[in-house]
């Protein structure tokens, strides 16, 4: 569905893209995982034909120019500022776009209903969009992408600064639309959606691809190893006796104290746990940590992902 091939794009110095080449399959959900300044929301603008790159290539279906009309037509984004008219009423936004794309009167007005039962906002269609929290100006900037009902979609950072409600109702959005074989690429530095919404996550950071898989291969092969957590009592020298029985057991290991929380590292935390087992330690309770996305992250880049 969409292939992109040494993707480049500078601003004057500073380079924002630096050779990206994946590709999407139809129906697929493909997360861009990076942080503020990665290079995504670039990426995005080039392949909704917003931008044109410096060099590299771009088909969408096997068209090569995303600027062409017929590809634009079969495009929605949702931007990460909102692009949604204030001043007007959130079925008039909606009615707006739709005419821009010549959809016909008597099929526009139930197509505006719907979406705005989409987006929990039917009893307040009549309302200017100045007057809606930021979570609902989000649902609506969502909406006001699928009035044209796009095959595929492109989402920048759809749940910037929105609240937890209505987060969780824009993730019910993308769930229902990858579930009805909308291809979408959704941009995010939040750790939770990527492993909750997309088929498969980039890793971004300064404008390339460190890496792409699905999340559970992502932590399988970048996680590093899991974590036994051993919890003791509080008492200082029950849980000096419990670091040198440990420290016997696992000779070659660093055991990371956490006040009453004992870690160590395990490639193969079976065989770890069963040791524990046949030990003479008695712990209040065992805990196994598996790598997370944020684990991935720091593996790769040698820091976490930061918010500018």
């Amino acid at each position: 569905m969409i292939e992109v091939r040494e993707l480049r794009k500078a601003f004057g110095t500073r380079i924002a893209v630096d050779g990206l080449s994946f590709d999407i399959s139809q129906g697929e959900t493909l997360g861009l995982l990076g942080p503020n300044g990665a290079g995504k929301t670039t990426t995005i603008q080039m392949l909704t034909g917003l931008l044109r790159p410096d060099s590299g290539e771009i088909k969408i279906d096997g068209v090569a120019d995303p600027m062409q009309t017929a590809v634009r037509r079969r495009i929605g984004l949702t931007p990460q500022t909102l692009a949604i008219y204030e001043d007007m009423t959130a079925e008039e936004n909606l009615v707006f776009f739709g005419r821009l794309y010549g959809i016909q009167k008597s099929v526009l007005q139930s197509r505006v209903r719907e979406l705005l039962d989409i987006a929990g906002l039917g009893d307040r269609k009549r309302e200017v969009a100045k007057n809606f929290s930021g979570g609902m100006k989000r649902r609506l900037n969502l909406v006001a992408s699928l009035v044209h009902q796009p095959d595929i979609l492109f989402l920048d950072e759809p749940t910037v600064g929105v609240d937890p409600q209505s987060r969780n109702h824009l993730f019910d959005c993308v769930i229902n639309l990858a579930s009805s074989g909308t291809t979408i690429i959704y941009t995010t530095h939040y750790m939770e959606e990527a492993e909750r919404l997309c088929d498969r996550v980039a890793v971004v950071d300064q404008g390339t691809i460190l890496a792409i898989d699905t999340v559970v291969e992502l932590k399988r092969k970048h996680g590093g190893d899991a974590s036994i957590v051993v919890e003791v009592g509080r008492d200082s020298s029950q849980r000096e006796r419990v670091v040198d029985l440990l420290q016997g057991i696992f000779p070659d290991r660093t055991i990371r104290v956490e006040d009453h929380r004992l870690k160590i590292q395990s490639a193969n935390p079976i065989r770890d746990l069963a040791k524990l087992a046949d030990s003479e330690i008695d712990p209040t309770w065992i805990e196994l940590e598996r790598p997370q996305l944020e684990d991935v992250f720091l593996n790769l880049t040698g820091r976490r992902l930061r918010d500018s």
